[in-house]
């Protein structure tokens, strides 16, 4: 799919078919989220991969009830390590490239997931407490984004965009 295709094609998905993702397309998806840009090339960052439908239930309560996360037969936890960027950037690199470095690799997985057929839904509206510790994470590891995937079994509309007058500034805001 070409890829201003791809960004015409990309909406919130929220319910999903219980077809399985094969796994060589959940790895490609995978690979896109490692191709990402990072701060100094030091991917600060972890995913996290759930299938189990416990876990994903658990995501789903700390994601304030979005049952849809437990529907999606693979979710994605997109985790900020700061320790890895605050080695060269200091403080700046722990809270600011690091979480940049994990929203990026799920904007490629997110596309990805597009680009191949299935729908996804970024989910920023969690508990981050309750999502560490659904996924395990080791103390210091943030997550920033739940990205369920799987195979669309809605078509929603386009939502509307404000137009490029309105958030573009030329030179000075």
């Amino acid at each position: 799919m070409e890829l201003f295709e791809v960004f015409r094609r990309r909406h919130s998905i929220r319910a999903y078919s219980s077809t399985e993702i094969p796994d060589e397309v959940l790895r490609r998806i995978l690979e896109a989220a490692n191709s990402a840009p990072s701060a100094g090339n030091l991917q600060a960052y972890e995913i996290v991969v759930v299938k189990d439908a416990v876990r994903k239930q658990q995501l789903a309560h700390a994601a304030y009830g979005q049952t849809f996360i437990a529907q999606a037969p693979v979710v994605l936890v997109f985790v900020q390590n700061p320790h890895r960027s605050a080695i060269r950037y200091g403080q700046r690199g722990a809270t600011l490239y690091s979480l940049q470095d994990a929203t990026i690799a799920c904007t490629h997985a997110h596309l990805a997931a597009t680009a191949l057929g299935l729908g996804s839904c970024w989910v920023g509206a969690f508990d981050d407490d309750a999502v560490a510790r659904a996924i395990n994470a080791t103390r210091g590891m943030r997550p920033v984004a739940i990205l369920p995937i799987g195979y669309p079994a809605e078509q929603p509309w386009a939502t509307p965009r404000r137009s490029l007058d309105d958030i573009v500034h030329w030179e000075t805001l």
